[in-house]
């Protein structure tokens, strides 16, 4: 019997981070919902212990029903039947399980059959559902985009399609088209006032569509005619009770298998406004795709977690002359930097997660009444990291998840090019997580003004007057000496006040900012929690490689040199 939270000690370490007292209390409106509902909390601990008792029901469940599945998915997958998904076995036994425990509508208020919990231990629950099968948390997860029902629909719809997903019905959202796919201001998919039935009429095609035929979908349509950029989309509601879309096909894809990834077809399809016309793409999308990234981000660590698993117990059974292979220090090398990798994103991913919960707690309280000029600052303050924060726990822990995919199949050597191991398949999963929801590249485009306007230098600054363990010291003054080299590289990019220049470097930027910000993040975990020692030392001589990689690059290179990478 496999529990993928107990057996992994890091998830409770994240889970019990100082900060969490003070989401739980502000989630829980200072624990008053328990005199309207008896399963509320009336402290802290019960809060805690209900987090606890539900991840542990996630873990049981990604462990004993989930991971077992995943080899039968990625072989059957999903297919069309008369313009209808039908999941593979599998995939259908994995959502039933988890819907019969309760675990959709995790975060949602209580009034709409929800938990009311913290986004940490949602987040958690898709680390493990990753872990287990990365294609299915595609389907289970996208439970977020009721998140944003919550945020910007009228009541009446919260109250007829929140306790739908709580119940366990499924969701998509509705974006890409075959000439919009990052550029999403080119979205076509046209949007028709019906007055005489008092909705919407949509008509047109979408195209690499997530669980498209999931049974609630937001969907990015065209409502003002005669336009052509972002200014003209609507956000709209589809509800698949009502007819009126086809699934033309389901992509097949080198990787997460079991999740349908469809082409749509509309016609004539009745849709409801969500929010304000005009505001789709503006603003309704924005929020859509920083939770969905924040989504990707922790699906890459639970991919991570796989890689480094699948290596490592493979390098403990392989003996070759004369001895298992994790003895040799080639490969012990290799599996200590993917397990500082994973740490490092993991502390990346929930710092971020803790940032984007404490702005959204305070901006639902906000509904309900005025904030006290603290609550407000401490609002913009944590709306700023997170927005900072996001795009490069995103990226950056994609990346990671491909590069410890690739070191697992290398741990393997031949075998790893099978498909008797499951590290084969991880590695194909893995490959997607830095491509959709934005690329690695358009995450470096969102980040790149938070290392300009200061927001990781600041948030660096901060880390450096964090109550740091004796044991550490010196490894956080190495950090000070990295962040002074990042900080001069920054002036020397910045000073050339030329943009293409910037935009030519952002990358280079945004990986400092990052490998000083996970080493810190490590390092205070260390600080807490001994058991992440090794990864936060192997972790500090990463990013001291890294820093100084990236600064030489810099150093030696003029805005003028910028004209010989477009000829290439």
């Amino acid at each position: 019997m496999a529990n993928f939270y107990n057996d992994n000690p890091s998830l409770k370490h994240h889970l019990t981070h100082p900060l969490m007292r003070k989401i739980i209390k502000l989630k829980e409106r200072n624990y008053t919902d328990a005199e309207k509902y008896d399963y509320a909390p009336f402290n802290y601990d019960d809060a805690m212990d209900s987090y606890e008792k539900v991840l542990e029901i996630a873990g049981e469940i990604s462990g004993d029903i989930v991971a077992p599945n995943a080899e039968s998915v990625d072989h059957e997958g999903p297919h069309v039947v008369n313009g209808r998904v039908v999941y593979a076995e599998g995939t259908q036994k994995n959502l039933d399980a988890l819907v019969k425990a309760g675990l959709m509508g995790i975060s949602l208020p209580r009034r709409y059959n929800g938990l009311n919990f913290s986004l940490v231990p949602y987040i958690m629950a898709a680390d493990m559902v990753s872990r287990a099968d990365a294609g299915f948390v595609n389907i289970w997860g996208l439970q977020d985009c009721a998140e944003t029902i919550y945020e910007f629909a009228d009541e009446d719809q919260r109250k007829r399609y929140l306790p739908r997903v709580c119940a366990g019905e499924t969701m998509a959202m509705d974006l890409t088209e075959p000439d919009a796919g990052s550029d999403l201001q080119a979205v076509m998919l046209k949007a028709t006032p019906d007055e005489e039935n008092g909705c919407w009429r949509l008509n047109g095609v979408k195209r690499f569509i997530t669980n498209g035929d999931g049974d609630i979908a937001l969907v990015l349509a065209r409502s003002e005619e005669g336009t052509k950029d972002g200014r003209g989309l609507s956000m709209f509601i589809y509800d698949k009770n009502d007819g009126g879309v086809t699934v033309r096909r389901i992509e097949n894809k080198m990787g997460i298998k079991g999740s349908p990834t469809c082409e749509l077809v509309f016609k004539n399809a009745k849709a409801e406004l969500c929010g304000s016309r005009k505001l789709g793409l503006i603003k309704y999308v924005m929020a859509l795709m920083n939770g969905a990234r924040l989504g990707i981000a922790a699906q890459s660590v639970g991919v991570s977690e796989a890689a480094y698993r699948e290596a490592l117990d493979y390098a403990r059974d392989r003996r070759q002359f004369g001895k298992a292979i994790i003895e040799f220090p080639a490969v012990y090398e290799m599996l200590s930097v993917m397990k500082a990798k994973l740490d490092a994103s993991r502390s990346l991913l929930y710092e971020t997660t803790r940032f984007v919960d404490m702005y959204k707690t305070y901006e639902d309280i906000a509904r309900e009444r005025s904030l006290t000029p603290d609550e407000r600052a401490e609002m913009k303050k944590y709306s700023r990291l997170a927005d900072a924060f996001t795009p490069m726990a995103k990226g950056m822990g994609s990346e990671y998840s491909n590069q410890n995919a690739y070191d697992s199949v290398q741990v393997h050597g031949g075998s790893g090019f099978m498909k008797d191991y499951a590290c084969e398949r991880i590695y194909r999963d893995a490959r997607i997580t830095s491509i959709y929801e934005g690329t690695t590249q358009l995450q470096v485009v969102a980040a790149i003004r938070h290392v300009t306007t200061g927001t990781y230098l600041n948030q660096i600054r901060a880390y450096e007057n964090e109550n740091i363990a004796e044991a550490y010291l010196p490894l956080k003054d190495e950090l000070v000496k990295l962040t002074d080299i990042y900080a001069a590289a920054v002036e020397k990019v910045t000073s050339a006040k030329d943009s293409e220049y910037l935009d030519f470097m952002a990358r280079r930027l945004v990986e400092m900012a990052g490998n000083i910000i996970m080493s810190y993040l490590l390092i205070l975990d260390a600080s807490r929690n001994e058991e992440f020692d090794a990864s936060a030392r192997v972790y500090n001589n990463i990013a001291k490689a890294e820093v100084a990689k990236h600064a030489e690059f810099i150093n030696n290179f003029t805005p003028s040199e910028v004209n010989v990478y477009k000829k290439a």
